[in-house]
């Protein structure tokens, strides 16, 4: 049984990315990924969406590989869409996007959604989520 789900807002098909690394992660742990990525049909064998109102039923999170001023545009959807928690990974945020995003009445936690495992991304084994607060130390 799935965790919850997560949209990874910048999913990206190339696996240095880390907006692929987060989508990968985020498996690991037993979420239900939903990548969106306007330019992409599929990443790591998901159906990738448009936009996360393309995703069909609720999604419970949001974790953003975008930069500020595509965060700005996109922080509205997330709200139609019932997201109540959006991940700000570094370089994502800014103080408009967080004042913007406390204004829809969503919680913005400025931080890495994924924490690098001893081993680094490359490393196999799990890493902490940042959604995931059951997980020792998933907070930065």
């Amino acid at each position: 049984m799935s965790k919850s789900s997560v949209a990874i807002i910048g999913a990206s098909d190339q696996r240095d990315k880390f907006g692929n690394k987060a989508v990968r992660a985020y498996l690991r742990q037993g979420f239900t990924v939903y990548p969106v990525n306007p330019k992409e049909s599929r990443i790591e064998g998901l159906p990738s969406f448009r936009s996360i109102l393309d995703i069909p039923g609720p999604v419970d999170h949001a974790s953003f590989y975008v930069p500020p001023d595509v965060g700005l545009k996109v922080i509205a959807e997330m709200a139609k869409k019932g997201v109540r928690e959006v991940c700000l990974n570094p370089g994502s945020e800014s103080p408009e996007l967080i004042e913007k995003a406390r204004r829809l009445g969503i919680e913005p936690i400025v931080t890495c959604g994924i924490l690098a495992s001893p081993g680094g991304f490359s490393d196999p084994s799990p890493v902490s989520l940042v959604f995931d607060r059951g997980t020792e130390g998933s907070y930065i």
